[in-house]
């Protein structure tokens, strides 16, 4: 991991990026993170839309986890923001594009050409950036995942045992093969619905809550669509990876 920059928040929160084999990514830690006193870790995840556009959201979100005592990172997705384009996954959105905008239904197929190639390219990404930030003497597990592609999360929750909770948005389609894999999702989960998405089959959603193996999970819903999220959510999902990173 090669470390590009730092910035001091004015909150005591260090910001650092970096690149790890070439994917860029950022890093913050609460001011009392230490060798003598390590902090768990909270991966972010974030729509393919470039880490720079998110950058507003994501460090919003870390300040919040740094002040619940948490570290916080994330790493660019595969064809977004500076890395290299991806003219299939570039065609298979805007196929669901005019599919939706002709009212057509999303087949599996179209999912599957969305969403599969991009999880199975990412996946193995961030477990390695979480082999290199685990070395950090200032970083320590419990591991938690926090939003993104849900199709991403839980992949990472399902195969790393180092995660030991989830907060997953149920806001994007969903491959059928990603529901197998959440028959062997355990742990703890938190899953955020807006009720009114409109890129989002809710029925699917719901398919998929019920098939996930966690003893421990809850469904929050919500009126209104992918954007309106209410303020409340986040901080119902902040409470809860309290209790359990801290608890863990």
């Amino acid at each position: 991991m090669y470390v590009t920059s730092e910035l001091l928040l004015d909150d005591g929160v260090l910001e650092r990026r970096f690149t790890l084999d070439g994917i860029p990514g950022l890093l913050w830690t609460p001011a009392d993170a230490s060798a003598s006193t390590p902090v768990p870790l909270i991966l972010l995840g974030h729509p393919p839309l470039g880490l720079d556009a998110m950058y507003p959201r994501l460090v919003s979100r870390a300040r919040h986890a740094a002040a619940d005592g948490f570290a916080s990172a994330t790493i660019e997705l595969p064809g977004s923001g500076d890395r290299p384009a991806w003219p299939a996954l570039d065609q298979a959105r805007e196929d669901l594009r005019r599919a939706m905008r002709a009212g057509e239904p999303v087949g599996d197929d179209l999912v599957d050409a969305l969403v599969l190639p991009l999880v199975d390219a990412a996946a193995p990404e961030w477990r390695a950036a979480l082999d290199t930030l685990l070395q950090l003497p200032e970083l320590t597990g419990p591991v938690g995942v926090s939003g993104g592609l849900i199709s991403l999360g839980v992949r990472l929750t399902a195969t790393d045992p180092r995660v030991a909770a989830a907060v997953l948005f149920a806001g994007s389609f969903v491959p059928r093969v990603i529901f197998e894999e959440a028959r062997r999702v355990t742990v703890p989960l938190h899953v955020l619905l807006q009720w009114d998405d409109e890129g989002n089959d809710r029925d699917s959603s719901l398919a998929l809550f019920d098939t996930f193996a966690s003893r421990d999970k809850s469904l929050h819903a919500h009126l209104g669509g992918h954007t309106g999220v209410p303020a409340s959510a986040g901080e119902a999902a902040a409470g809860f990876l309290r209790r359990h990173l801290k608890k863990a």
